[in-house]
């Protein structure tokens, strides 16, 4: 039996040992040349199905290093101001509209309306440092005294140079300098995703940052109700804003001001996940006209658009709006830049300047950028064909000069124009001023009188011309009676003004 197991090692042995040297030799050719060998985990090959988590369809993002925000959010700090306003007390004087068409206006008589003064606050960001301040034109519109008060608690008064109601952005001033101020940035440059950070003082606290990316851009939501002309092409974002942020800057991770946030959707007045801001490209050009000029000079083409958000499926289908992208011009004003450069209605304006416009907000954000006189291109599709054309931007007046703020319009805070040929035969009258908005000074503060007032008397005095109201306001005890009529509806108006109350505001 021993001989038997013997026998057997004997003849195992070999088998074992070549088992042995076999492993031993895969073993060392694995280690050596398995980067040599497809279907190991380091093979460069690209033919197997297999990707990192962060998938993509076309083509690979980098996403680059973390955001840091430290130095900007503490440059920005330094030029974003708390704004306090104030808003005394008044009486609102205004003849009572007659039922019966003007044969008993003397029975009615005025009537009298008491207003109790007013507080409010907002944010403003100083750019330039001789003390120019920009901010909203909502946070200082109806305000008597304005305060400002700065990072380091240093509080003053502040002026209010001019506002435009329909950029909703203001000018203040105050007396100061050497002061922090912020760079304009190039609102077109901003992208969508793009972090952003959002400076102010909201809800009266003290200067706090919140940050965001940017969500959406040339956001019309109809929220300017200040003017029938308004200007709303909002970079939208989700960085936090709450009421007395607006004014306030909008900044670029270089610290840069990129917008003036100005409003917030939100269903209970507080922040709910989205905040607008005009672009700083809008608002640099506002607020150069308004130290320069005191109003904003503002291009027209003479054209109106149709808002497609109140059309039907129909009414869009109809005119082709839903087929083709760009803005569906409705109608051309004769005697303007676009009538007389040979666009039509039912043309599709498809770029200005060579940038492309697909919505109203858009296109009205691109020519906000030009003066009357300027000359713009203007790229749009008739009948399926694209065609250029040179248009030349007029004024509200129809003509390519420079629009000063008069010294009634200054005074009386509103905005007026002359009657047509054609207004003054309809009307069967000699002559008279229209109010195109009522503003935000002592007409509107003092009166309930609305825009489209024809402005015939003051004081007794005919007004049939722009210059016969600038003298009728000027030359003036401290007291003013504007007589007139609404289209419409028959029978005077009067209203009453205090021009002295008018003059301490400023």
């Amino acid at each position: 039996m021993f001989k038997t197991i013997n026998a057997m090692k004997f003849r195992l042995f070999p088998v074992i040992v070549t088992a042995a040297l076999t492993s031993i030799l895969t073993l060392f050719f694995v280690a050596h040349y398995q980067t040599r060998l497809p279907g190991f985990a380091n093979s460069p090959s690209n033919s197997l199905p297999v990707r990192f988590t962060s998938f993509g369809t076309a083509g690979t993002v980098n996403g680059g290093g973390p955001v840091n925000f430290e130095n900007a959010a503490e440059a920005s700090v330094k030029a974003v101001v708390h704004i306090k306003t104030t808003t005394k007390a008044r009486t609102v004087i205004a003849q009572a509209q007659d039922p019966f068409g003007g044969m008993f206006g003397d029975i009615f008589g005025k009537q009298q309306y008491y207003i109790p003064q007013q507080s409010g606050s907002g944010s403003g960001v100083v750019i330039s440092p001789d003390g120019y301040i920009v901010t909203n034109n909502h946070v200082v519109a109806d305000a008597n005294e304005v305060t400002v008060t700065f990072n380091d608690r240093y509080t003053t008064q502040a002026k209010v140079v001019a506002t435009d109601p329909s950029t909703d952005i203001a000018v203040i001033k105050v007396d100061e300098k050497n002061l922090a101020f912020m760079d304009f940035g190039n609102s077109d440059d901003v992208k969508l995703g793009q972090w952003v950070l959002a400076v102010g003082y909201p809800l009266s606290l003290d200067a706090t940052v919140t940050a965001g990316i940017v969500s959406a851009k040339g956001r019309n939501i109809g929220i300017n109700k200040q003017t029938s002309s308004a200007i709303e092409a909002y970079i939208q974002t989700d960085a936090a804003v709450n009421p007395g942020n607006s004014g306030g800057a909008l900044v670029n991770t270089a610290g840069q001001l990129i917008g003036i946030n100005s409003a917030i959707a939100s269903p209970t007045g507080s922040y709910a996940g989205y905040s607008y801001a005009v672009p700083s490209n809008i608002v640099h050009k506002a607020v150069n006209d308004l130290i320069k000029y005191g109003s904003v000079q503002r291009g027209y083409m003479g054209v109106e658009f149709v808002d497609s958000k109140n059309l039907s499926r129909e009414q869009l289908s109809s005119l082709g709006i839903d087929k083709t992208d760009g803005v569906y011009v409705a109608s051309v004003l004769p005697n303007m830049g676009a009538a007389k450069s040979g666009l039509q209605k039912g043309d599709f304006i498809t770029q200005v300047n060579g940038t492309k416009v697909v919505t109203e907000p858009q296109l009205l954000e691109q020519i906000a950028r030009y003066q009357p006189g300027d000359n713009i291109s203007i790229t749009y599709l008739r009948d399926g064909n694209s065609h250029t054309t040179s248009i030349e931007l007029k004024n509200i007046e129809g003509n390519t000069g420079i629009v000063k703020q008069q010294n009634a319009a200054r005074l009386l805070g509103a905005s007026f124009r002359p009657l047509s040929s054609a207004e003054l035969n309809k009307y069967g009258i000699s002559g008279g001023v229209l109010v195109t908005e009522t503003g935000s000074g002592a007409l509107a503060k003092q009166t309930n009188m609305k825009k489209g007032f024809v402005i015939t008397g003051i004081n007794d005095q005919q007004i049939s011309s722009l210059d016969d109201l600038q003298h009728a306001v000027a030359d003036n005890n401290g007291k003013i009676q504007v007589a007139g009529f609404y289209p419409g509806y028959q029978g005077m108006f009067y209203y009453g003004i205090n021009t002295t109350s008018a003059i301490d505001a400023e």
